[in-house]
């Protein structure tokens, strides 16, 4: 068999795009966009591929009539979508069977957990489709398939590839198998793939080589780090798992400043400045947070915290192994006690709120955008309605349909007229920083017969409704200057969680080096991990593996992440 090494001779006339999600439609937008010609003089031309479904087949209809499937604010992306629709770049179609000549294939299929492992029930629907279109590729024709998926650690090399190889589909010979796990975020699209660092990664060299060679068309600010396919689907679950890790151990801090009345923001601003890791988000809701102690919400939504620090943990989960000392499962125990602790916060402030009359504004997860999925809200609400409150749900983005809301038969509770959703409120709990609810801030200044409101995701500042009859309350709202001893204290504390995730992440290394890799192009070190990690914009500053000899306490508290960290360390020494 010939083994390509290089790319010359290399030409793309057809990238196609399954699923047309929050990181298929930029994607497949921004590609041709960027009109890119590779071995050929014409512009490579884009088919995004959406099986018409009941909920998403609207899509390709959309697409083809030149809009954004995805709704919310998403700056400059319908606008390009509408630009390469009308210069025959971009178009969409239900049948897999366009994807038979194609050059490259990205799969932006959503992969899920199920209990603890992967669900890649959607993903292999889809994957046995274009396995059965590629029967009929043209025989000279090697397309390269790039999972922007997230995958569990050791699934491209164990399952991916084992999958293609029932169709007659061999890896290096037939195909070629690369993963460049998305970093995207809702409201930020464009910008993100534009400008952010992205990992790049495959089963030979030559697949990283060529991915890359496309990608540079559409990074233009950000650096694209090459790896291998096992490398960059660790570091894209330890990204995510790690984040979810400081908002857990940020929200344990948080409820002590709840307690006690201590300024949370404050706090949050002098820890962050010791760890020469400053950010605006504490003053600024539609900031992202990237210092070390990051927002705590009212819970943690979305589908990539939940789930990804499951899927770094699954192959040793199967393997039996113990996750009674691991930071990534107790912080995920913590984040999932956040709608339960937001409604302790608001009843310590604002007084009982069984039996009220409460308006939840923001179903999404994320501020300006129309994402509900693992929504807290969600959780919240049927939380509220467990103590017989009456509630109504808000959120301008949201349709009335959304997969979400139907599945929590939280429907008949939804609205998207914000006039009727706080009209005979007693409280109101904000949910998500959505920008238009500070552009009608005064609708709620102006509430009348209002008992209080409850500030759950950092959108006002504490002054706005102070000249109000109503209660005002919210997350991290304590109005004494944390001292010194405290502030020592929490610096202190979160070196050891970071220490202690180090320490999980060296182990699973370890683990999967030992189970799955081979000593040649798949193998890990964490060194390489650590320095991809810190690529990641949202601040994964994964320090080394190092000992943990102290354990912090103020006035008899302690943070439950820190112990964790600190007993892990005690039962492997």
């Amino acid at each position: 068999m010939h083994k390509e090494t290089s790319n010359e001779n290399w030409s793309v006339q057809k990238i196609g795009v399954i699923g047309p999600g929050i990181v298929g439609m930029p994607m497949a937008a921004l590609l041709a966009n960027a009109e890119i010609k590779i071995g050929t003089n014409d512009p490579l031309q884009v088919i995004v591929v959406q099986r018409n479904s009941k909920t998403s087949g609207w899509k390709v209809d959309a697409i083809n009539s030149g809009k954004s499937v995805i709704g919310g604010i998403e700056p400059e992306l319908d606008e390009i979508v509408n630009k390469c629709v009308n210069n025959g770049t971009l178009k969409a179609s239900h049948n897999y069977e366009s994807l038979s000549d194609a050059d490259v294939i990205l799969v932006c299929v959503q992969t899920d957990k199920k209990s603890l492992e992967p669900d890649y029930g959607p993903l292999f629907s889809s994957l046995q489709d274009l396995a059965e279109a590629l029967q009929k590729k043209p025989v000279n024709k090697k397309p390269m398939i790039v999972f922007e998926s997230t995958l569990a650690p050791s699934t491209m090399n164990t399952i991916i590839k084992d999958f293609f190889s029932k169709y007659g589909l061999i890896e290096g010979k037939d195909i070629y198998l690369g993963n460049s796990p998305n970093r995207v975020m809702p409201g930020r699209l464009v910008e993100r793939i534009s400008a952010a660092d992205k990992l790049i990664g495959g089963l030979q060299q030559i697949t990283v080589d060529r991915i890359k060679q496309i990608y540079t068309n559409i990074v233009k600010q950000g650096f694209l780090y090459t790896t291998n396919s096992f490398t960059a689907e660790i570091v894209k679950t330890l990204e995510n798992a790690y984040r979810d890790v400081r908002i857990a151990f940020s929200a344990e801090i948080a409820n002590y400043c709840d307690k006690n009345n201590i300024d949370f923001y404050d706090l949050r601003d002098k820890v962050n400045l010791k760890l020469n890791q400053p950010d605006d988000a504490s003053h600024n809701s539609n900031s992202i947070p990237v210092g070390g102690i990051l927002i705590p919400t009212i819970g943690v939504g979305g589908h990539c915290l939940p789930k990804d620090g499951i899927l770094l943990w699954w192959r040793k989960i199967e393997s039996n192994g113990s996750t009674s000392n691991s930071l990534i499962m107790e912080s995920r125990k913590i984040n999932d006690e956040s709608p339960a602790t937001t409604i302790e916060r608001a009843e310590l402030n604002l007084g009982n709120l069984s039996g009220k009359k409460i308006a939840l504004m923001g179903a999404a997860y994320r501020a300006n955008s129309e994402d509900t999925r693992n929504s807290p809200t969600f959780e919240l609400a049927k939380q509220l309605l467990n103590k017989n409150c009456t509630i109504k749900i808000h959120d301008p983005y949201v349709k009335e349909t959304d997969q979400n809301l139907l599945k929590y038969n939280l429907q008949n509770y939804f609205t998207n007229d914000i006039s009727y959703s706080i009209e005979d409120a007693d409280f109101i709990i904000f949910c998500a920083a959505h920008q238009l609810y500070k552009e009608r801030e005064n609708l709620f200044i102006q509430k009348e017969n209002l008992i209080g409101i409850f500030d759950g995701c950092n959108l006002f500042d504490k002054n706005t409704f102070k000249e109000n009859k109503f209660k005002y309350s919210g997350i991290g709202r304590g109005n004494t200057k944390p001292d010194n001893y405290f502030v020592e204290f929490v610096f202190e504390s979160f070196r050891i969680v970071e220490k202690g995730f180090a320490n999980e992440i060296n182990d699973l290394v370890d683990f999967y080096n030992s189970k799955y890799a081979n000593k040649g192009f798949d193998f890990i070190e964490f060194d390489t991990v650590q320095k991809l990690a810190v690529s990641c914009t949202t601040g994964c500053e994964l320090v080394s593996p190092d000992n943990i000899n102290t354990m912090p306490e103020y006035k008899g508290y302690s943070s439950r992440l820190a112990k964790k960290s600190y007993e892990a360390f005690l039962t492997k020494a």
